[in-house]
């Protein structure tokens, strides 16, 4: 998905000043209070006027309770104002919800490490990076640059994948698409229908492979056909003067489809019979959404946004409402989101380290009642992205290699062959 919004967590860790620009950046696409706070926050930070960079970040946390690029901006201002107890308390407030951000490998946090509290802070840290969960490898990809994201699954149990770097689509030992077949880019994420359509939304990326210069910008939907393997949709998306990256989808009946462009944080409806788009959240509402999933009834549409936590959307009516997080987790970060009975299972790969975590929902569908992490730290993982539930299995992928990017578009040669791992969802 978008790379400047996805891998900006683990940008941090250049420094305070790369820190400080980066989430500007990362925030440009979402026009809310928020971004004001953080233009302040750089300004204030740049000018060494640390009373006022810690005003700015509170004001940030007002407008995104517990975000966590917040809080830990809340803590460098308050170690660079002199309060050293401060900022270990607003990196204790991090840590309860099990983030962390390299603070004990930053300089500017030297200042910490004489305090009655830091050892216990630092021990926890180290702790947080143990292994969690019990997955098992259903499905290791032979070619290590594919650098997967959209995944699907049949009730049969063929499993497919889609990858970013070549625009490849795959049935586990078999190519069903090549981009040249489209013609289509990099390959986002992919729903399978009843009727055998596979749908998938691509973008014209910098990190294609193949990347025809005169298509860079364009992004659509496509079906292939999982039997005959030929491409039988092809709609582009209609340009509107912003960056457009269509990053996931949903199918909500057998003429109908919900996608999101994440880049230009629009919620587009596809009616199949007509073949046309339209408008179903304008520009502004979202930052950048990403997972999509329906609720149980098919009235609400539960939205990740990846900067600004999780919505839930009533498709009769187009109000949106934020669902209500639990204090002692986090829901930003999210990028793929999935449905099981009354709960969310999300792939966090905006906050460190990635996991993938269990929401349960309350009656009503509208808070977050309670949270376990069901997979963090495994060896297979290098950012997790998207899954698919198939009965009671979460399957999802756990090293697409994202992260690995340079900036000219380069991959290094160390790559480990794209993982698929499997969690058991009513374990013993």
């Amino acid at each position: 998905m978008n790379r400047m919004q996805k891998t900006l967590p683990d940008r941090f860790f250049a420094g305070a000043i790369h820190c400080a620009v980066l989430l500007l950046a990362f925030t440009a696409a979402s026009a809310d209070d928020y971004r004001d706070a953080r233009a302040e926050l750089v300004t204030a930070y740049e000018a060494q006027d640390y009373p006022a960079m810690r005003a700015a970040a509170l004001k940030s946390l007002d407008a995104r309770p517990g975000f966590a690029g917040g809080l830990f901006n809340l803590a460098l201002a308050e170690v660079l104002g002199g309060d050293a107890d401060a900022a270990l308390h607003a990196l204790n407030a991090l840590l309860a919800k099990k983030i962390d951000f390299s603070a004990d490998e930053l300089d500017e946090f030297a200042p910490l490490h004489d305090l009655p509290g830091w050892d216990a802070y630092a021990s926890a840290v180290a702790e947080l990076y143990n292994p969690v969960g019990d997955a098992t490898i259903a499905y290791r990809h032979w070619q290590r640059d594919f650098i997967p994201e959209g995944i699907a699954a049949g009730t049969g149990g063929e499993l497919y994948l889609g990858s970013i770097r070549h625009g490849e689509i795959v049935r586990v030992g078999k190519t069903l698409a090549r981009a040249s077949d489209g013609p289509h880019w990099s390959v986002f994420g992919m729903r399978l229908a009843a009727d055998g359509r596979l749908w998938f939304v691509s973008s014209a990326i910098s990190e294609f492979a193949e990347l025809d210069p005169a298509d860079e910008g364009k992004t659509g939907l496509f079906a292939v056909d999982t039997n005959s393997g030929g491409i039988v949709v092809r709609a582009l998306l209609h340009g509107t003067g912003n960056k457009q990256v269509l990053g996931d989808l949903i199918l909500v009946d057998a003429d109908t489809l919900l996608l999101a462009d994440q880049a230009d944080g629009i919620v587009y409806r596809y009616t199949i019979s007509s073949g046309e788009f339209t408008i179903v959240v304008e520009r502004g509402h979202f930052g950048s959404p990403q997972g999509l999933t329906l609720d149980e009834s098919g009235d609400h549409l539960y939205v990740a946004d990846y900067i600004g936590g999780l919505y839930r959307l009533r498709l009769a009516t187009g109000e949106i409402e934020r669902v209500t997080p639990l204090d002692s987790a986090s829901d930003y970060g999210i990028d793929g989101l999935y449905r099981y009975g009354n709960k969310l299972i999300a792939i966090q790969n905006g906050i460190r380290p990635n996991r993938v975590v269990e929401f349960e929902l309350s009656a009503d569908g509208g808070a977050v009642v309670a949270s376990r992490i069901l997979a963090m730290n495994l060896p297979e993982f290098d950012e997790p992205n998207l899954g698919v539930i198939r009965d009671n299995e979460f399957l999802f992928i756990a090293n697409s290699h994202w992260n690995r990017f340079e900036r000219d578009g380069s991959l290094p040669d160390d790559l480990s062959r794209p993982a698929v791992l499997k969690i058991d969802l009513q374990p013993d």
